[in-house]
């Protein structure tokens, strides 16, 4: 059990803690700066089983914590998996479906143009020349 204290004060005017025994004796004379000091530095039964529990709890937290975070973990890697190995897939059928989509069209455009246009013939630079030696040949004979 706590034992009690009496307040008093000194000649001086500080005050002072007086523990007495069971006999009412005084048994320890302290001053109240000092016995204050020493009650915060000490701390109570109830406090420290609090403080006990509150560990058994953060260590069951954290275990807990722990053991989800590396389930998920496993989940997250499974996941990215088999998202890997469905994109692959489906890429593999995307790009064949695009050659036969570029086929796909390529005809359907062919269908609906029809023939290519007729193309102009090129101008060759050579044949402007003999139509022209062949027009001074024609005016020299007449």
């Amino acid at each position: 059990m706590a034992t009690r204290r009496t307040t008093m004060r000194s000649r001086t005017g500080t005050k002072l803690y007086a523990v007495r025994d069971k006999a009412g004796q005084f048994k320890d004379i302290q001053t109240y700066k000092r016995a204050h000091s020493a009650d915060l530095r000490r701390k109570s039964k109830a406090e420290s089983e609090s403080e006990t529990l509150e560990k058994k709890v953060r260590k069951a937290a954290g275990s807990a914590v722990k053991s989800v975070r590396s389930s998920v973990k496993g989940a997250v890697a499974t996941v990215k998996r088999t998202a890997k190995r469905t994109a692959k897939r489906v890429g593999e059928e995307v790009s064949s479906l695009q050659k036969s989509g570029k086929k796909l069209v390529k005809s359907a455009v062919k269908k609906v143009a029809g023939k290519p246009a007729a193309r102009k013939a090129a101008k060759r630079p050579g044949a402007k020349r003999t139509r022209k030696t062949a027009r001074k040949s024609a005016a020299k004979k007449t």
